[in-house]
């Protein structure tokens, strides 16, 4: 296999944890691919350390220019869902790392930061890799490395991990709201549950995040009764969990995510937006 595919995976996976959506991550590994098709193999001694650091430094500018973009978003952003196993997500760790309850944690880090973080808990880079990556001293990198875990742990909310556990709820939401079961939907929500629904202005959504046991549910129950022309219902593998694909056609028209605390609802992620449907 080619060099640059045989380390591709790595490189989108890398990607897409610094920006959040898997086309601005294709894009950067395309840029990736160009770069090294501009320089003489022989020369290069580490190519998987020479296209980490290409991609990630690429990223990183990426990212720049996204916060701008996304000042003007219509309503909450949300990760791009994307199916995950293989290169994305492989095991327990990864996964945690690419959910997008993690990855909106993740926004509120600087670029830099985030580069750090993705690399150090996410690939196991050492700080000195990190700072040859980076072109920064290792020193530098361990104090950002630092400020990033804590930040992280500060705000992060720690969620049910066990797939069989989470598989279980999603079924149980899913039914609920199907049928219209109000009483039903509030069984599996949190008294505290929130709702974050990323429409881009392209597609229904509350323009605010939606707090609160009741409210929720009843948000639910009227999106549940808006379905889509030819609708479908299908359960995946996303970010790192189980995940609902409403379909029309064969064309995804959302994706729900559930986090759970102590067996229940407590957040629930929903991606509307057509533009980020793409992947799903």
């Amino acid at each position: 296999m080619d060099v640059f595919e045989e380390r591709r995976g790595k490189l989108r996976a890398v990607a897409y944890r610094v920006l959040g959506t898997m086309t601005d991550a294709e894009d950067v590994v395309q840029e990736a691919w160009l770069r090294w098709n501009g320089v003489d193999p022989a020369t290069v001694e580490d190519p998987t350390a020479y296209l980490v650091t290409v991609t990630t430094r690429l990223a990183i500018d990426r990212l720049r220019s996204a916060r701008a973009a996304r000042v003007s978003y219509v309503g909450p952003w949300l990760p791009e869902p994307v199916p995950t196993g293989g290169d994305l997500a492989d095991d327990l760790a990864l996964a945690d790392t690419v959910s997008s309850a993690m990855l909106l944690v993740l926004e509120s880090l600087s670029p830099l930061e985030r580069a750090v973080f993705v690399l150090r808990e996410a690939f196991g880079y050492s700080h000195g890799e990190i700072a040859r990556i980076l072109d920064r001293s290792e020193e530098s990198v361990r104090q950002t490395a630092k400020r990033a875990r804590d930040h992280v742990d500060a705000k992060r909310r720690r969620y049910e991990t066990d797939p069989a556990t989470r598989r279980r709820a999603t079924t149980s939401f899913m039914e609920a709201c199907a049928g219209g079961d109000l009483a039903a939907l509030m069984g599996v929500l949190a008294p505290d549950v929130a709702l974050v629904c990323d429409g881009g202005g392209l597609a229904p959504a509350p323009r605010k995040t939606v707090h609160g046991m009741e409210l929720v549910a009843r948000a639910l129950v009227t999106f549940a009764g808006r379905m889509p022309e030819d609708p479908s219902i299908e359960y995946a593998e996303v970010n790192g969990g189980p995940a609902i694909v409403v379909r029309s056609g064969r064309t995804a028209a959302a994706v729900v995510t559930l986090y759970l605390v102590d067996g229940a609802v407590a957040e629930i992620h929903l991606v509307s937006n057509p533009e980020k449907l793409g992947a799903v």
